[in-house]
């Protein structure tokens, strides 16, 4: 049958979808220069695909640019189509930023840490993901025999993403039912987040291949685990490691402890971007290895920020291994979006030269709320809506984004909710698991 091959220039949007216009793979020079159509009350399309209140409405044209930089084309030779597809950028058509832009704002918040401290972001997002039509085996959790009955599929995401430009780095049952992981090697700035949502493109085209049905839903069941995000963060200062100083606190150079800092205050304010989803909030919740408080641990996988350990066996220099990671997020979320706020975060503490936090040590839900606030440690949001409000009423947090983005936020997650509205919480997480 005679075809065509096609390109997908695609962002990342509110939603945490990936969304796009297919055109033929030949004019990819011309769009790098004018684009595609796009328009702007698309930003208002939930997960449900319900068009959330829009102050756009029917008006407006705008142009996504795709990047050559995040051009991804990838031949499984099975004899079906390539996938190709290229990460862009949304602007207006006499070429300016468009304020909703994910990628944009992304690109702004790391303009703002170079200004600020001279530094480079680099860092990696970690997945953790879910076969929806495998049933769980009996013991199979970490094991040998769980990885064995999902090698070819491994195999195939891991080529697939080295063909794509991704340095493939674990592939791993997981704990959960039907649950693994999967982790790829580090990038710098914008390339962080378009490497996390070329990843999930991946895995959804390998399952399409594969007969699989696959999930990044924050969880299935709440009676089951969650499917985290974990954000791995570092700075570089040229190509020299500047995360990593054994003379300061917890090792943490100054720099990134105020950085740290930063993300714990403004953590509470956050969390509605960086875990978006009405589900969200059953998986942040204590003793569930996820995040319940804005605390720095150091190699606990119960707080907020994680000092990650490193190796003394690694041929890789201390520094250059040494990392924090952010755990309050998950795949409902852009990633775009999710690391402009953490940025910006960060990039605050370092404005109002924040010390170095102190790192938990003990199960902080089980301590007195009282005693917790004097220590400055706050329980994070317990549901969207609280989450919401304490982003919308920080007007620190507000004023980080462009101006009218945190009304179309709020609003296109009050949509989400509505769609929700009266549904029973297994059908509200059966949702999810379909539309992530």
């Amino acid at each position: 049958m005679m075809h065509e091959e096609m390109v997908i220039a695609c962002c990342t949007d509110i939603a945490g979808k990936v969304r796009g216009k297919a055109f033929p793979a030949v004019q990819f020079d011309k769009r790098r220069k004018r684009g595609i159509g796009w328009t702007p009350t698309n930003v208002q399309i939930t997960c449900f695909d319900v068009i959330a209140e829009s102050p756009f409405g029917s008006l407006g044209d705008l142009v996504l640019i795709p990047d050559e930089a995040a051009r991804v084309r990838v031949d499984f030779e099975d004899g079906g189509p390539v996938e190709h597809f290229a990460l862009g950028d949304i602007r207006h058509t006499d070429g300016r930023a468009w304020e909703m832009c994910t990628r944009s704002i992304l690109s702004s918040a790391l303009e703002r840490l170079r200004t600020v401290t001279g530094l480079t972001l680099f860092g990696a997002f970690e997945h953790e993901f879910q076969f929806r039509d495998v049933p769980s085996v009996l013991g199979d959790a970490y094991t040998a025999a769980g990885f064995r009955a999902e090698r070819g599929f491994a195999e195939t995401t891991v080529a697939a993403m080295r063909a794509a430009g991704l340095e493939p780095d674990t592939f791993m049952r997981e704990y959960g039912a039907g649950q693994y992981e999967v982790t790829m090697g580090p990038a710098r700035g914008v390339r962080i987040a378009d490497n996390a949502a070329i990843l999930r493109e991946l895995i959804k085209a390998v399952a399409l291949r594969s007969d699989h049905k696959v999930t990044f839903t924050p969880i299935r069941d709440p009676a089951g685990v969650g499917n985290g995000v974990h954000i791995h963060l570092s700075f570089l200062d040229g190509d020299t490691p500047a995360t990593w100083d054994p003379k300061e606190k917890h090792e943490l150079a100054a720099t990134a402890g105020s950085f740290v800092a930063g993300v714990l205050k403004y953590l509470d304010s956050i969390v509605a971007i960086t875990a978006p989803s009405v589900v969200s909030y059953l998986r942040l919740t204590p003793h569930r290895w996820s995040a319940a408080f804005n605390n720095l641990g150091y190699r606990d996988r119960e707080a907020s920020v994680r000092i990650c350990p490193v190796s003394d066996l690694s041929d890789v220099a201390k520094a250059a291994q040494f990392n924090f990671e952010y755990r309050a997020a998950d795949a409902s979320a852009s990633p775009h979006l999710q690391l402009a706020a953490i940025v910006h975060a960060g990039v605050q503490g370092i404005e109002e030269g924040l010390p170095t936090p102190d790192a938990t040590a003990e199960d902080l839900s089980l301590q007195d709320t009282g005693a917790l606030a004097a220590r400055g440690y706050l329980r994070l949001p317990r549901s969207l809506p609280e989450a919401l409000e304490r982003f919308s009423s920080n007007p620190t947090v507000t004023g980080w984004f462009p101006e009218g983005f945190a009304d179309v936020y709020v609003k296109h997650k009050q949509g989400e909710m509505a769609f929700l509205e009266g549904k029973p919480q297994a059908e509200i997480c059966s949702l999810y698991e379909q539309v992530y």
